[in-house]
């Protein structure tokens, strides 16, 4: 009986130590035009965001990544416009990335926000201490 006691209670501060996720930061870097990147990177966010609720999490596209935060053009579109929604989860396009592809704030999927350059971006944060993902094939 005290082998069964001692076994529930190891087991039970296993499940509590566990259970207290250590929030993490992460940025998602994304430069591709290939809609399976796009795909994957959305599939990616959706479920980390979920598991780990007290994170943060962002994806910077730049580059060829334009098309996925295009609102005519993203195949993601719609999963963009549901996780913005989310207090840990956020999106940003280059505007020097828009500048060059003639894109206009309109064309953007609402709540995607913009930062002057992407590789900024992704640097700040890897230097205020976030995780880096490079997302691709």
């Amino acid at each position: 009986m005290k082998k069964i006691f001692t076994l529930l209670i190891a087991s039970l501060i296993t499940a509590i130590t566990f259970s207290q996720e250590e929030p993490v930061k992460i940025v998602f870097d994304v430069t591709s035009n290939n809609t399976s990147v796009h795909k994957s990177t959305v599939r990616h966010v959706k479920a980390m965001s979920a598991a780990y609720p007290n994170s943060q999490f962002e994806v910077v596209m730049y580059s060829g990544a334009m098309e996925m935060v295009l609102k005519e053009k993203s195949v993601v579109a719609e999963d963009i416009a549901n996780l913005i929604q989310k207090n840990n989860v956020d999106f940003v396009i280059c505007e020097g990335t828009m500048k060059r592809h003639k894109a206009e704030a309109s064309d953007i999927i609402e709540g995607v926000r913009s930062v002057p350059d992407g590789i900024l971006e992704i640097v700040t944060k890897q230097n205020e201490g976030w995780g880096y993902i490079k997302e691709g094939q």
